[in-house]
C-alpha cells in the first residue's frame, strides 16, 4: 500500500490501514512541521479523531478550544454566538482552532507510531496507470536516486497538487464559486474572554459578497483573512497588503479587533479554489482529502472532509484487500454519500454568498434550527436535511423574484 501526501488525510488512512494489519509506506515531500492554512476544527472531526485515538493528545495540547461560531453582519452587527453544545450536549461539541504546523505533525507521528513507513523528503514523480488501474509509482528519494514501487492501491493525499487527478484531467472547476482569499496573522490582536475566546468569527464585507475570518489561535496569535470573488478582489497591479487593508476597511467588525494588534506573518493569497474531481476512484487508486475536491472555507469544512474521506477511504480499501478486489466500485463505494454532504454544505455556502438572511429563514421556519446547526458542526452526511434545503430555494427564489407591478 502507498499513500502520497502526509497532510490529515494521508496520516488518517495510513494510520487506520497500519492498525487493519495492512504494510503501508507513505510519501510525503516536504519535512514537516510545515505551513499550511485551515486551522479551524468543526466539531464532527472528533469521531474520526477519537477513532485514532488522537483525542488525549489533542487535550494535552497548547490548541486553543473552540465552543462555537460567530456572525458578524456588514455594519459591524454581531450574532449571539452558536453554541455547538446547546445542539449537542456531548463533549464532541467542544473542538480546537490549530496551528497547522503542529497538527499536522502531530498526525504523522501518530501514524509513524501505527507502524506507517513514513518516508518525507522523497517525492512520488509519478502513478503508473495502464488500462485505468494503478499497479506502481515512480519516486525520486531524498538522495536524489529514482525507484519504482509496485502496490495493491495508491492514495492519492497530495491535497491541492492532485496528483492523480491532474493526470486524468478530473478536476471540475465551480464555476460559482470561484474565489479567492488574502491572509495574514496578528499577535495581541482582540479576543473574547472565557469559551467564547477560541470561537470562530465570520464577518462580512460592506457592499460585496465577501467575508473575514478571524481564528484564534495559541501564543496570542489570530488567522485572519479576507475571502471574496477573485476578479474582484485581486484587482491589477494592486499588492496582498493592499487588497487586505482595502477589505479591511470595509468589515468594521474585524478592524476594531485588529486595532490592539500587530501583525507577526507575511500576506498570503490564494486563488479559485473551489472544484471536485469526476470520480473519487478507480482500479488500484483512491483520491482523499483536497486531492479529492475542496471547499470554500466559509464553514471550515477542509480537515474535516480530509479525515472523514481518509477514514471512509482506509476502510474501503481493507475491505478491498480482504476480499482480492481492488476495483473502482468496491473502492469508491464511499463516494455517493460524500458527494451528497460536500453537495449540502456547497448549497449552505451559496445561500451566504446570495445574502441569504439564516436569521429570517429560523423566523419562518423555527423547526430548522437544529438542521442549521447540524451543518455548521458538519454533520452533513443526513438525507434528512435536504426537507430544510427545498425550503431555502423556495425562500432563496423570493428573494431573487423580481418585485411586482404596483
Amino acid at each position: 500500500m502507498v499513500v502520497v501526501g502526509g497532510g490529515p488525510a494521508g496520516a488518517t488512512t495510513a494510520a487506520l490501514l497500519a492498525r487493519e494489519g495492512v504494510r503501508v509506506r507513505l510519501y510525503e515531500r516536504e519535512q514537516f512541521p510545515r505551513f499550511h492554512i485551515g486551522e479551524s476544527l468543526i466539531p464532527q472531526t472528533y469521531w474520526t479523531l477519537k477513532r485514532l485515538d488522537l483525542l488525549d493528545k489533542l487535550r494535552a495540547s497548547r490548541f486553543v478550544k473552540k465552543y462555537s461560531v460567530q456572525f458578524i453582519s456588514g455594519d459591524g452587527k454581531e450574532s449571539q454566538p452558536f453554541y455547538f453544545d446547546k445542539h449537542n450536549p456531548h463533549e464532541s461539541s467542544q473542538t480546537w482552532q490549530v496551528l497547522r504546523s503542529e497538527f499536522d505533525a502531530m498526525m504523522l507521528d501518530h501514524a509513524r507510531q501505527q507502524s506507517v513507513d513514513v518516508r518525507c523528503g522523497d517525492r512520488v514523480l509519478d502513478v503508473r496507470i495502464d488500462e485505468g488501474r494503478a499497479s506502481c509509482v515512480t519516486v525520486k528519494n531524498a538522495d536524489g536516486a529514482t525507484e519504482t514501487v509496485d502496490c495493491d492501491v495508491v492514495v492519492d493525499a497530495t491535497g491541492q497538487t492532485s496528483l492523480i487527478a491532474r493526470r486524468l484531467n478530473l478536476h471540475v472547476r465551480d464555476d460559482v464559486l470561484r474565489k479567492g482569499s488574502v491572509w495574514t496573522y496578528y499577535r495581541g490582536a482582540y479576543r473574547d474572554s472565557g469559551r467564547d475566546e477560541g470561537a470562530t468569527i465570520v464577518a462580512r464585507i460592506q457592499g460585496e459578497q465577501g467575508w473575514f475570518w478571524y481564528i484564534p489561535l495559541h501564543d496570542d496569535l489570530v488567522s485572519v483573512g479576507a475571502v471574496g470573488d477573485f476578479e474582484k478582489l485581486f484587482t491589477p497591479g494592486a499588492t496582498h497588503e493592499e487588497i487586505f487593508h482595502r477589505q479591511l476597511s470595509r468589515c468594521p467588525g474585524i478592524e476594531r479587533r485588529l486595532a490592539p494588534g500587530t501583525r507577526a506573518n507575511d500576506y498570503f493569497a490564494t486563488k479559485d479554489f473551489s472544484y471536485t474531481a469526476r470520480q473519487f476512484a478507480g482500479d488500484g487508486w483512491v483520491l482523499v482529502g483536497d486531492a479529492m475536491g475542496f471547499l470554500d472555507p466559509l464553514y471550515s469544512s477542509g480537515v474535516f472532509l480530509a479525515l472523514k474521506t481518509g477514514e471512509l477511504a482506509a476502510d474501503a480499501i481493507t475491505s478491498a484487500l480482504d476480499a482480492g478486489d481492488t476495483s473502482a466500485a468496491r473502492l469508491g463505494a464511499w463516494e455517493p454519500m460524500v458527494r451528497d454532504g460536500y453537495g449540502r454544505m456547497r448549497e449552505l455556502v451559496c445561500a451566504f454568498y446570495e445574502g441569504f438572511s439564516f436569521a429570517k429563514f429560523l423566523k419562518r421556519h423555527p423547526h430548522y434550527s437544529d438542521h442549521v446547526v447540524s451543518m455548521l458542526i458538519g454533520d452533513i452526511f443526513r438525507d434528512d436535511l435536504d426537507e430544510m434545503f427545498d425550503s431555502m430555494q423556495t425562500m432563496r427564489a423570493e428573494m431573487m423574484a423580481p418585485a411586482a407591478d404596483e
